[in-house]
């Protein structure tokens, strides 16, 4: 074929599991250190098919065909649609396709846009960066894929969490923290995490260690004893949100006040502790409930103020997810490898729309990276989730309804460059500009 293909066939679908971002790279608060360069890793190539087959078996389904290449929405076109080359999206989850669990209304219009089910016949590739996180990427895709009624490759995925599989080849025993049950333990496990210790492990070894947590039947089963004068935690990592703040940080605190993470061991100076590591900082996230809950980045918080009020110190942490510059590399990266793999593209994007709700992750991410990139990277935020009105505190390029209208503005605007060779405007865009008229 001269064009390119539409890309909805079985292909070898690689995932990238390296984030080459120098220290300069990644930001956040004062307080935010940044992973050294060398704990990153190399990229690691994966079967798109056996990793949804995978996933189920451990979810403990039964297999279909339908389960590993599900159908996809395409035009009621006979004509298959042409996919592009020249643009891509990358989106965001929570508040902007799904809401409470449950898709946003206009989430599955949108994707169906993309594509192909548009005006122009055209299809456009994309990606998921979320920085939730909490099971692994094969588990959150078939839970999306049933969310939206539609494939979600592993190849195609970033959770929050995603990156910290390189950390894999430097520490060895690690305290995970967050998540329901057994689920981050599994998913560090699967990184390649060889000993992997939770907050479970600790109260069931000494139970007095949370004095107003007690673990449930459950719990005490799958935790595991430990030898805690013989247990040195090399570092800390919460994966995905508390389930018990006090607990978790109760003992996050501890281990950062040993000697070397010696857990049978105090230090006497308090800056002789295990790195801790979260996999974001968003301190609100959107839910289903009228207001935005807080989320990670105000667990963060609450434990550097603990810190410092417990040994008089700074506590310095180290975030991935967006803003950090070196997530979007991540994106980047995998947004390249998955138009090659999947879609037989074999050059970068030019511009890539980013659709976010949250204007102090998503939107001030994608700005602060298009001052880098080669590539133009254009921020849409959307009302469907933390952003709702008013003047947000990182400003968009464009401010949409909803996704669906975020996914019309983008392929208009694209139809509008090609007519103009390559030309555009962009004071139409607006900086939190309301969404122009599109066309249906």
């Amino acid at each position: 074929m001269t064009t390119t293909t539409d890309g909805f066939g079985s292909q070898k679908v690689r995932r990238l599991s390296s984030l080459d971002a120098r220290r300069a790279d990644l930001y956040g608060s004062p307080s935010v250190s940044i992973p050294p360069k060398h704990l990153m890793a190399s990229i690691l190539s994966h079967n798109t098919a056996n990793e949804m087959k995978m996933a189920k078996q451990q979810l403990g389904g039964e297999i279909s065909s339908d389960d590993i290449y599900p159908h996809v929405a395409t035009p009621s076109s006979e004509r298959p649609p042409t996919t592009a080359d020249d643009f891509a999206f990358a989106f965001d989850i929570d508040g902007v396709l799904i809401r409470g669990g449950k898709p946003v209304p206009e989430a599955a219009a949108a994707l169906k846009y993309i594509n192909g089910e548009n005006p122009y016949g055209v299809s456009v590739p994309y990606i998921f960066v979320t920085n939730g996180g909490g099971k692994t990427e094969e588990e959150r895709c078939l839970d999306l894929s049933r969310q939206l009624d539609l494939e979600v490759s592993p190849g195609q995925f970033i959770c929050g969490h995603t990156p910290m599989r390189d950390m894999a080849q430097r520490y060895n025993t690690v305290l995970v923290v967050g998540g329901e049950g057994e689920k981050c333990r599994i998913v560090a496990e699967g990184y390649g995490f060889k000993d992997v210790v939770t907050p479970g492990d600790i109260i069931k070894t000494k139970h007095d260690t949370t004095p107003f947590r007690k673990l449930t039947e459950e719990e005490y089963k799958n935790s595991r004893f430990l030898d805690l004068n013989k247990t040195r935690i090399e570092a800390i990592f919460v994966f995905a949100d508390s389930r018990d703040w006090a607990g978790d940080q109760q003992i996050i605190l501890d281990c950062l006040m040993t000697k070397d993470g010696n857990l049978g061991a105090r230090s006497e100076t308090h800056n002789e502790g295990p790195p801790l590591f979260f996999s974001h900082n968003d301190v609100v996230w959107s839910t289903s409930h009228d207001y935005t809950r807080i989320g990670m980045g105000a667990l963060r918080a609450s434990l550097e103020a603990l810190y410092k009020a417990v040994t008089g110190k700074e506590l310095s942490t180290i975030a991935f997810g967006k803003p950090q510059i070196g997530t979007y590399q991540f994106a980047m990266r995998l947004l390249q490898e998955w138009r090659k793999d999947y879609h037989d593209i074999n050059k970068p994007p030019s511009t890539v729309y980013f659709v976010g709700d949250t204007p102090e992750s998503d939107i001030r991410g994608t700005n602060e990276f298009n001052e880098i990139s080669d590539a133009t990277w254009y921020s849409i935020l959307v009302k469907t989730g933390v952003y709702q009105t008013g003047t947000p505190s990182y400003p968009p390029k464009h401010t949409c309804n909803n996704v669906l209208d975020a996914v019309k503005h983008a392929v208009e605007r694209e139809m509008s460059k090609k007519s103009k060779g390559g030309l555009i405007d962009d004071a139409d865009s607006g900086i939190g500009a309301d969404v122009a008229p599109l066309r249906n």
